[in-house]
């Protein structure tokens, strides 16, 4: 049952497992590591060597090892120009847009720095101000 849980968390559980077994102890830390091993899951850790443990079959099996990132990256030709074409426009279109955005956000971050640092400047001219009028009265 836990094998399962831990299996369906995937990696992370499993290492997770493993660290806390050898800060309670080394021997049952070297217990864990050997049941990793003996049951091929250090194995399947290792992108050389796939491994049932995440659904991968090899090579062949090409989008379960692009959607981990083994696969052709972006601007790769797919072999039908107007589809490269468009998605070529719609990322420059798409970048253009998170540069305007960014540019967005920092004149945001400027006005409200600039709005705090007046209000700071405002605050201190009345605390400033104060002992003045106290000492005239």
């Amino acid at each position: 049952m836990l094998q399962a849980k831990l299996d369906e968390w995937g990696k992370p559980a499993w290492l997770s497992l493993l660290v806390l077994a050898f800060l309670a102890g080394w021997p049952l830390g070297l217990a864990v590591l050997a049941y990793l091993a003996g049951s091929g899951r250090l194995r399947a850790w290792r992108a050389e060597m796939p491994g049932t443990w995440f659904n991968l079959r090899g090579p062949q099996d090409g989008q379960a090892w692009q959607a981990r990132g083994f696969g052709p990256r972006r601007g790769t030709p797919s072999g039908n120009r107007a589809f490269d074409e468009y998605r070529n426009e719609t990322m420059r279109r798409l970048e253009e847009e998170q540069q305007e955005f960014k540019a967005f956000l920092d004149r945001l971050r400027q006005a409200r720095d600039k709005a705090e640092f007046d209000e700071f400047m405002a605050e201190r001219r009345r605390r400033s101000d104060a002992p003045e009028q106290q000492a005239s009265a």
